[in-house]
């Protein structure tokens, strides 16, 4: 493709398609412009972007891409600021908004930010933007539908507000709470159909036909004056790209993220998913091709790990967890990729699960139990040498005892060397000899518990 456009809330794709034939995508996010400007297009265009809690698309990114003889534009939203911020470096604003930002009339990002709906509702927004307040404000004021006096203190009611809750339902209601007459409130809120004015839906068309110029026309590539600097930093971005493909933050993920921080179990899922996404980019850069049959295997352990042998099962899983068919072969792929450093680092991840246990708080806990056992299986005679079951414990009491009584399981599992490489050990008598030390240290431990409450009734 020619052309990519990251848009969103301000306008819809559709619209967009009318104004100029490119690949549009979502509003962008760090290392989305990197990952398009790989293709080597003519252009890129920014209008939206993602902010808040998903990274920002870095300036160093749009640096890269012009220096690679990309043209680079950026209007009415995310895209003006980052087109004043970058504009004595080449980068090309368009409209009002951008030459605001640029001549320094307005400072605040909050200008153009909104609330907005997810992907599958087309990001509609939810709120208005403060660029287009000000401009439909100075618009009734112009038209002698509001007074100076009720156009400044409505401005400044808006701008008082959240982002997200810039309404003019709410602004008109606010401004009668602080002595705007009603009779110049009523006739706003009938002027304003026919008078709102979006400022940066206009921006981002005149953005795309200034776009459109340029690809109807023999335009050279973009030549820049600086230097690119490839940091450690910039090294860093372009891995975690490579190993984090287009993929972003939906508002149902960050929904079910937050459910993780108000559980406390935030952070350390997001130390798994670290640990996940280094595997990934260490298989990726590894340059190892998984093919179909790797991906098979890969599906058919996950299946059986999960219980979800029957087609019917796989695919309820499947919609429980929203994955599509074409999300289906990446995250398998992954899960591939996972596996093979998996197999490749196991003893040497084990070396660091220590440090690991003490930043988690673990360790000690552990620690004791481990001391608690030794002294436990000392009083016994039998410490560490070979563990022999007592005289009224068969091998099936043992296993019905670990799985039922001291687990809280339901039954025993039908593969026992199934379970032992699962939880970590090596095989069924290592699991086995675990399992009977930790029998013999908590019966022995019980039966002293007992003696003591008998001694301290007589």
């Amino acid at each position: 493709m020619t052309f990519y456009v990251f848009l969103g809330p301000t306008l819809g794709f559709e619209d967009a398609r009318r104004e100029l034939d490119a690949e549009f995508r979502p509003p962008a996010a760090v290392g989305d412009v990197y990952r398009v400007a790989c293709a080597r297009p003519r252009a890129i265009g920014i209008i939206d972007g993602f902010f808040e809690r998903t990274p920002s698309v870095w300036h160093k990114e749009i640096l890269w891409a012009m220096s690679e003889g990309i043209h680079v534009f950026g209007a009415a939203s995310m895209g003006a600021l980052r087109g004043a911020e970058l504009a004595d470096f080449g980068m090309q604003g368009v409209g009002q908004i951008f030459s605001a930002f640029h001549s320094g009339e307005l400072e605040d990002d909050d200008e153009v930010a909104v609330a907005h709906a997810d992907a599958e509702q087309g990001y509609r927004p939810l709120s208005e933007a403060m660029v287009s307040i000000r401009a439909t404000l100075a618009a009734a004021s112009k038209a002698a539908v509001l007074t100076g006096s009720a156009q400044a203190k409505l401005e400044d009611v808006a701008k008082r507000l959240f982002y997200g809750e810039r309404s003019y339902e709410r602004i008109v209601r606010i401004g009668l709470e602080v002595g705007i007459p009603r009779q110049e409130v009523d006739a706003f809120r009938q002027w304003l159909p026919q008078g709102r004015i979006d400022a940066k839906r206009e921006d981002a068309i005149a953005m795309l036909r200034v776009m459109r110029r340029l690809l109807d026309s023999e335009h050279p590539p973009m030549k820049v004056t600086y230097r690119m600097e490839h940091t450690h930093t910039w090294q860093a971005l372009q891995r975690y790209c490579r190993a984090s493909g287009s993929r972003t933050i939906s508002d149902r993920e960050e929904a079910i993220f937050d459910e993780l921080r108000l559980r406390g179990q935030f952070m350390s899922a997001r130390r798994a998913a670290l640990a996940r996404l280094l595997a990934v980019m260490q298989a990726r850069e590894s340059g190892k091709p998984f093919d179909k049959d790797a991906l098979g295997e890969t599906e058919e352990r996950l299946r059986r790990e999960r219980g979800l042998l029957l087609a019917e099962e796989f695919q309820a899983w499947l919609d429980e967890n929203r994955l599509s068919a074409s999300q289906l072969e990446e995250f398998l792929r992954d899960e591939a990729r996972v596996a093979w450093v998996d197999q490749g680092l196991a003893h040497t991840s084990v070396a660091h699960l220590a440090d690991l246990l003490r930043l988690t708080g673990d360790y000690a806990v552990l620690q004791q139990r481990v001391e608690e056992k030794e002294r436990a299986l000392s009083r016994q005679g039998a410490g560490n040498a070979t563990l022999l079951l007592p005289p009224k414990l068969d091998e099936a009491g043992l296993w019905h005892w670990y799985f039922v009584d001291w687990l809280g399981g339901g039954n025993v599992p039908r593969d026992i060397a199934d379970y032992a490489t699962k939880v970590g050990f090596q095989d069924v008598p290592t699991l086995r000899r675990a399992v009977l030390r930790e029998y013999l240290a908590s019966t022995h431990e019980a039966h002293e518990r007992k003696s003591e409450r008998s001694v301290e009734a007589h």
